[in-house]
């Protein structure tokens, strides 16, 4: 456990190599600012939102800083171009706190999601519209006060977003912000969405995904170990995986993301109902 002391100088980079990008779209046509935007920019912030949920989890400083995770994360936030740093991490704590807990954890879908994509192009336009549901779903499952963070989170991000329309135009904004929203619906990354925690196997509720596409995304594929200890930063998490090997070795686990998406649209025994859902009681806020 601890800090990671690479994270920070990592997310810094690709923080930095997507303002590059911004200026390098600037005069392209339409279709290769979307055509970059999925194939490149959006994989750095999709990837850039992993960071975020490593951050909250205060290893970029360790535990000690919490107020220096809270600023980072927000200077993380800024390619992805919609504040979101700081929502996230007042609702991912009751997502490990009350995993599948009916109307703690947002991360369970809604009934009127389960009832009506259960067909394979329902499914499918699903997927593409996840980053809507994961973004509206909290202010309707479990909607909490607007904090002081939030308020600076949503600040810094449309100040710069101005900053950027202002030096590079239009399409530098839309670059950012087209991908984000397609890297976080239909791609291949985003079957970690799916992969982590649906039931693939009765009895199973969370998977490891132990492919390459970990290298991109801070290991978040190494789900089992990390809701077994969220205060391990992504990078040691394979390090848990092989000292705990008789533990973690014969549990049913990923090797594809993008095999994951394909047996969610098109296996009928899956679909956004393929949760597990509980009832837990309220834990009292220390």
């Amino acid at each position: 456990m601890g800090p990671d002391p690479h994270l920070k100088w990592i997310v810094s980079g690709m923080v930095f190599t997507q303002l590059l990008a911004c200026y390098l779209v600037k005069d392209l046509s339409w279709k290769w600012v979307f055509f970059w935007a999925y194939a490149f920019g959006g994989c750095i912030n999709h990837s850039l939102t992993l960071a975020i949920h490593d951050i909250s989890h205060n290893v970029a400083f360790g535990n000690k800083q919490a107020r220096w995770n809270r600023w980072f994360a927000i200077f993380a936030n800024l390619p992805i171009g919609v504040p979101y740093s700081a929502s996230f991490k007042k609702y991912h704590i009751d997502h490990h706190r009350y995993l599948g807990g009916d109307s703690l954890d947002v991360d369970i879908p809604t009934d009127f999601e389960g009832w009506f994509f259960c067909t394979p192009l329902r499914k499918l336009l699903w997927l593409f519209l996840q980053p809507l549901f994961y973004s509206l779903r909290p202010l309707y499952v479990n909607p909490k006060a607007i904090t002081r963070m939030e308020i600076l989170n949503a600040l810094v991000q449309f100040s710069i977003d101005l900053i950027i329309y202002y030096l590079w135009g239009l399409k530098a904004v839309i670059y950012l912000i087209a991908g984000t929203i397609l890297c976080l619906g239909f791609h291949p990354i985003s079957g970690h969405f799916i992969a982590e925690h649906y039931m693939f196997l009765k009895g199973y509720e969370t998977y490891s995904y132990y492919g390459p596409l970990n290298w991109l995304t801070f290991n978040v594929g190494y789900h089992m170990e990390h809701h077994d200890f969220p205060s391990i930063p992504g990078c040691r998490l394979p390090m848990v995986k092989k000292i705990a090997a008789e533990y973690y070795d014969n549990l049913p686990h990923h090797q594809s993301w993008i095999r994951v998406l394909w047996d969610f649209v098109f296996d009928d025994t899956l679909g956004p109902y393929s949760r597990v859902k509980r009832l837990c009681k309220l834990a009292k806020e220390s």
